[in-house]
């Protein structure tokens, strides 16, 4: 129980930059909920305009080829790594983020 005391304890008092640590945990899950939502309703347009994509190209109306994709992969995989490798690093700080994505996923 001594843990659970400690951990209540940093949580009601003290303050980081500034702000109180309930702030700090509660500011993340907000985002969470909102991007969780919004992703949510994104992917019912994304699914939709892939469906039109891929129509669109066995028509003939876009040219999609494999060596145009792996020329985009070439030049934007990196940059999409480093942004991966970041967002690794921060996630064990931002759980609340995490849980409010999921929620916000799951109820819109």
């Amino acid at each position: 129980m001594g843990v659970f005391e400690d951990i209540f304890g940093f949580i009601t008092s003290g303050s980081l930059g500034g702000l109180p640590p309930i702030v700090m945990m509660i500011i993340p899950f907000i985002i969470g909920l909102i991007v969780g939502y919004l992703a949510h309703k994104m992917l019912k347009i994304a699914i939709i305009a892939a469906i039109i994509l891929v129509v669109v190209a066995y028509f003939g109306f876009f040219g999609l080829s494999l060596g145009s994709l792996s020329n985009i992969a070439d030049i934007y995989g990196p940059i999409a790594i480093q942004y991966g490798i970041l967002l690794m690093g921060i996630l064990p700080l931002s759980l609340g983020l995490i849980v409010g994505f999921v929620i916000g996923f799951v109820l819109s």
